[in-house]
């Protein structure tokens, strides 16, 4: 068990380990269990290096009586298809943004609001301090939040120089069909939004029937959206923020000690997946001005405006999206 683990960390370069209580015990004698996982992050992505990894350990810790079955690159559609999917009992779980994360629970989409936060600290400061809220409203709608899985930070790519939130009006954003965040911040600026799935993208900027995209650096990169894109706003109003779902349904095939590995296993996996993606994420961005010749656009001068733009976008969605009170706690607990 031991020299199988250590191999899989080997060729991942990643620190996840069995967890102790299932060390050198023999599970029990039955058939392995595959859950059924959908992403849109491509293979050979920083994500998915982290996925086959957690599934590895859990292999090791289960004595290979659960598995992680990993459909990756949007081989099972738009975020959308993934929980239309996991309701009609085709996929146990789904890696899945904002996006996914606001059809099975609208309030969470209060992380993802434009201007919100500005570090990595104050975002896990207010996630801790709601951990067990937001755990809560998933179990109540069918769902088990195995863990959080970040995309790196919020900006805005464009094939035309973008400076202020009236340059917007001008060109033709892209907005996730299933998002209400970019295109309510698309609204408030007076831009129109061109509403496509995320597969929909790279075709669309080939085309130019849209010429920015919101979005974060390792993201653009793992899209090869960059390849289509000139210039990249140097400030980030915010995160894209994602999370790894399991059915409870699909959970609860599993016995005590099966949820247990699951559940450590997971929390480690996303654990390694915040570091490294924090790290590639600003590599990313490093290498989109260094090796990819993206422009950098520093709106500092016009940081004012686009603040307004974050606040005046929150406030018409609270109470519509999400609760104004929730809003009101994120905004407390982030600090500064």
């Amino acid at each position: 068990m031991r020299r199988s683990l250590i191999a899989a960390i080997l060729l991942t370069g990643l620190g996840l380990f069995v967890p102790d209580f299932m060390r050198g015990g023999a599970a029990e004698a039955q058939e392995a269990i595959e859950l059924r996982i959908a992403t849109l992050a491509p293979q050979g992505s920083a994500w998915m290096r982290v996925f086959n990894a957690w599934n590895r350990s859990l292999q090791e810790a289960t004595g290979n009586t659960v598995r992680l079955r990993f459909y990756p690159g949007g081989a099972q559609g738009d975020e959308r298809d993934y929980v239309r999917k996991m309701r009609a009992g085709q996929l146990d779980g789904a890696i899945v943004t904002s996006t996914g994360l606001g059809l099975v629970v609208r309030p969470v989409l209060v992380l993802g609001t434009p201007g919100l936060f500005s570090s990595y600290a104050q975002i896990d400061r207010a996630r801790n301090a709601l951990a067990s809220t937001f755990e809560q409203q998933f179990t109540s709608n069918g769902y088990k939040l195995l863990g959080w899985g970040d995309a790196g930070r919020a900006r805005i790519f464009s094939q035309e120089r973008v400076e202020r939130p009236q340059d917007l009006r001008s060109r033709r954003p892209w907005a996730w069909r299933d998002d209400p965040l970019f295109g309510e911040f698309l609204q408030v600026v007076g831009a129109n939004a061109v509403l496509l799935g995320l597969p929909e993208v790279y075709p669309a900027l080939q085309t130019r029937m849209v010429d920015t995209v919101p979005g974060s650096a390792l993201a653009t990169v793992s899209l090869q959206w960059h390849t289509r894109l000139e210039y990249m706003i140097k400030q980030s109003d915010g995160f894209v923020i994602g999370a790894s779902l399991l059915t409870n349904d699909a959970f609860n095939r599993l016995n005590a000690d099966q949820k247990r590995a699951l559940t450590e296993t997971g929390t480690q996996a996303h654990a390694t997946l915040q570091r490294l993606i924090r790290r590639d994420d600003e590599t990313a961005y490093q290498d989109l001005i260094t090796r990819h010749g993206l422009t950098e656009v520093d709106v500092s001068a016009h940081q004012a405006e686009w603040r307004r733009a974050g606040e005046q976008t929150r406030d018409r969605l609270a109470g519509r999206v999400f609760p104004r009170e929730l809003l009101q706690q994120v905004m407390a607990a982030r600090g500064n």
